[in-house]
């Protein structure tokens, strides 16, 4: 339940720590596209689906506000990776070293696709908190598996078509956006549904570890707050 005052708990710091490390990894591994059966989608779709899994274990166990500190830590970070590629990218390299090629076209750093990723990134995963946050308090706690599906199902709708439209609409045909605006949506959202188990595993054990259940009645919901405000 609700908790009026500042805890500190044993597990959220490894969480943050899991949820960061799978956005910097996606992010790499995103430079790689991918065809599997009839699905086209970039690397970093294979384990960016677990950052709104994390996301809602987040939400559920810890609050909103808990939740929104992580997000603008993981997108804090994520901008700090990607400046430091951009920066070592265009640094000369040595003379003897002949890989700046391979470099630049794996970890070179576009500005409009940093910008896609952010933006993306930045609405999704507050979209996706804001719902399970305001699922839960109707759901009055029940039903857990309708608000880890219902969030996952509206952020990544906006991630993923921010992303594509902020990074490639102009320069992709519509048709071919869309096409792989379908792939990533079903894709991402069936490894939501699929690990529905896990999930209801991990949350239930956290809030036993943790003795916290947080219900956001009466939280501040402006995305843009830093501090927590509970």
């Amino acid at each position: 339940m609700r908790t009026e005052r500042r805890r500190c708990y044993r597990y959220l710091d490894f969480i943050t720590a899991a949820f960061v490390a799978v956005l910097l990894i996606s992010n790499v591994a995103s430079t790689k596209i991918l065809v599997l059966g009839p699905f086209t989608f970039d690397g970093g779709t294979i384990l960016f689906p677990l950052a709104y899994i994390f996301g809602d274990v987040l939400t559920e166990v810890y609050g909103y506000s808990r939740s929104r500190r992580v997000i603008w830590t993981g997108f804090f970070l994520v901008a700090l990776a990607a400046c430091v590629f951009a920066i070592v990218d265009v640094l000369p390299p040595a003379p003897d070293w002949k890989l700046q090629e391979s470099f630049h076209a794996i970890l070179g750093q576009t500005p409009r696709i940093v910008l896609a990723s952010l933006v993306a990134y930045w609405i999704g995963e507050f979209s996706n908190s804001f719902v399970l946050a305001k699922m839960k308090i109707f759901t009055r706690g029940r039903l857990l598996w309708t608000r880890t599906i219902g969030s996952t199902l509206v952020g990544e709708a906006f991630d993923t078509s921010t992303f594509l439209l902020i990074a490639f609409y102009g320069f992709l045909p519509s048709s071919l956006i869309l096409t792989v605006f379908i792939s990533n949506y079903i894709f991402k959202v069936g490894v939501e549904v699929l690990a529905t188990p896990v999930t209801y595993i991990v949350v239930n054990t956290l809030k036993k570890l943790e003795r916290e259940d947080y219900f956001d009645i009466g939280t501040n919901f402006n995305p843009f707050l830093i501090t927590s405000d509970n």
